[in-house]
């Protein structure tokens, strides 16, 4: 039975026995499973505090494994601590915390979140998207544009969660986890994950909260910890509470609430602090916000009351009138992301200016097609063609100063219209677009 065969006999059996704890999922994680999860770790990796890199762990795999394996399930395996790095975060005035496990602990991490995903997938809200099987970041920008759409929704709340990884309590967490596994071997990895130290500048500390960014099984764990927090509580205590509409989308700890009416809205909106209080977590009082999106009416004009807007996911909601003169909601690329955009570029055209022009063009040729898969949004085509032609100034900006002779408009006109044509801005995602 191969490791694909086993997961749908996992899912069947959690979809039978809902609601119950599950006791025996470890038999099920073998030597072929172990390879599997092999092969899914991503071959360019940091290294972990080891210094080990999965080449060299792949030199002596089978027998690796089979000791990774054996070490896991009599419970001898001790987690090492994880290697803590920074990245900037999207503002840039901020950073964000990453763990680095070990190429072991990833393996094993991975193996667990194979056999644990079956299992809550059967429970996760349709709502829900973060880091689940085929759903995408795209996918909940899609539901949240029909839902505000469809819902009549007048009210949005823009939920922000501070450091919410940094917080997860381990306790909840465990509890939480235990509703529907009790396989002792699966809930001892974890618990050993979740008191992993961490090490930083030399040292290694441990904290009793927490789940560090990084990790293979962190991204389930977080989305398991909100459902019980966040999601069954929203949608099967409040709603049927409310008097108008409302709905729901969330990725990861990207979340946005939406209401019909402000009564509603406030009302959440109050309580929110508290709901998250009590499992150890904080919204953050300047980004959480309550916030006015209700259609405009016709024959609205600049003094009339008005309408905000919010981002999420790297697009900003606002209504705005179709080619028809109505009002829709729309979606364009937000303003700190495009300029995050644009910043990477000039970065890479300042460090590669001197390499062969064949070379850059693919490379720029990647980067706006990349741009252009994720924000090419119905309505968004004037941010993709500021970013078109920012790209295009930044490129001969570079190109200009590679030498002392110069590099003339004429010239670098010539160039891309002719032999290095750089790729124009196209809309991947219509709502037109017909449906197969």
């Amino acid at each position: 039975m191969n490791v694909s065969t086993k997961q749908d006999r996992i899912a069947e059996i959690a979809e039978k026995f809902k609601g119950k704890a599950l006791v025996s999922l470890h038999h099920h994680i073998d030597l072929e499973w172990m390879m599997e999860a092999c092969h899914r770790v991503n071959p360019g990796t940091s290294p972990g505090v080891d210094g080990q890199t999965i080449r060299m762990y792949e030199q002596n795999l089978t027998h690796n494994l089979e000791a990774l394996l054996e070490s896991a399930k009599s419970g001898k395996y001790v987690a090492p601590p994880v290697k803590r790095v920074y990245i900037p975060k999207g503002n840039g005035n901020e950073q964000r915390p990453i763990g680095i496990p070990t190429v072991e602990d990833r393996i094993l991490q991975r193996a667990v979140l194979m056999a644990l995903e079956p299992v809550f997938e059967t429970d996760f809200l349709n709502f829900s998207y973060g880091f689940r099987q085929k759903r995408s970041a795209h996918d909940a920008v899609d539901y949240l544009w029909k839902q505000l759409r469809q819902q009549n929704i007048s009210w949005v709340i823009d939920v922000d969660i501070r450091k919410f990884f940094d917080t997860i309590d381990h306790t909840f967490m465990r509890e939480f986890l235990k509703q529907r596994v009790q396989d002792g071997v699966i809930t001892k990895l974890i618990g050993k994950w979740l008191k992993a130290g961490v090490l930083e500048e030399g040292a290694v500390s441990y904290k009793d909260e927490g789940s560090p960014q990084g990790g293979v099984i962190s991204p389930l764990l977080s989305n398991i910890y909100l459902h019980e927090v966040l999601d069954t509580w929203f949608s099967k205590e409040i709603i049927p509470l409310l008097n108008g509409k409302a709905t729901i989308v969330r990725f990861a700890d990207d979340c946005v609430l939406g209401f019909e009416t402000r009564e509603d809205a406030e009302k959440v909106f109050r309580v929110l602090p508290k709901r998250f209080g009590r499992f150890g977590l904080k919204l953050h009082p300047d980004k959480t916000k309550l916030i006015y999106f209700s259609r405009p009416p016709e024959g609205y004009n600049k003094g009339d009351q008005k309408r905000e807007t919010f981002n999420f996911l790297g697009f900003t909601f606002y209504w705005g009138k179709s080619r028809k003169g109505h009002w829709v909601v729309m979606r364009k690329t937000a303003k700190d992301r495009l300029q995050r955009s644009i910043s990477r570029v000039n970065d890479w055209c300042k460090h590669n200016r001197h390499e062969l022009l064949t070379l850059q063009w693919k490379m720029l040729n990647v980067k706006l097609r990349g741009h252009y898969q994720y924000f090419g949004v119905t309505g968004n085509i004037r941010s993709l063609e500021l970013y078109y032609l920012a790209v295009t100034r930044l490129w001969f900006k570079w190109l200009s100063r590679r030498s002392n002779h110069g590099f003339t408009w004429d010239r670098y006109n010539k160039l891309t219209l002719e032999a290095f044509i750089l790729i124009k801005p196209k809309i991947y995602h219509s709502v037109y677009a017909a449906i197969p």
